[in-house]
């Protein structure tokens, strides 16, 4: 079992930067990727970004391609969503998600991933 616990979230405006962040706890982290999606209000679930286990290769939606950077830092099993010029578009709750994958990219679909945070609400204000 992996326990995840997304912390960052909040309310910002437009054009601003948060930093989320997803500690894990349980199982080796180290043997997962871990992944970021978010859900909207009436939306389905979309994957956002993420990052292989070694820390060596990254994924990103296209709509946060420039904007979002995901990164990690296995010494301390956490994961982090540094999202810049944030839009109202982004608004929904995040969440990190954690799977084993012997790929060279992370994968970008939910199923893929065993282990999931209870989520973080981003708000970003016009």
């Amino acid at each position: 079992q992996v326990q995840l616990v997304e912390s960052g979230g909040g309310l910002v405006q437009a054009g601003g930067s948060l930093r989320l962040s997803c500690a894990a706890s349980g199982r080796t982290f180290t043997s997962y990727a871990l992944g970021w999606f978010r859900q909207a209000p009436g939306k389905e679930r979309e994957f956002v970004a993420a990052i292989r286990w070694s820390g060596t290769t990254t994924s990103y939606a296209d709509s946060v391609k420039g904007r979002f950077t995901v990164s990690r830092d296995n010494a301390k099993n956490t994961g982090y969503l540094q999202m810049g010029s944030l839009e109202p578009e982004d608004t929904a709750t995040y969440y990190c998600a954690a799977g084993r994958s012997s790929s060279l990219y992370p994968p970008t679909r939910g199923y893929q991933y065993d282990y999931w945070g209870q989520g973080t609400q981003v708000t970003v204000s016009s």
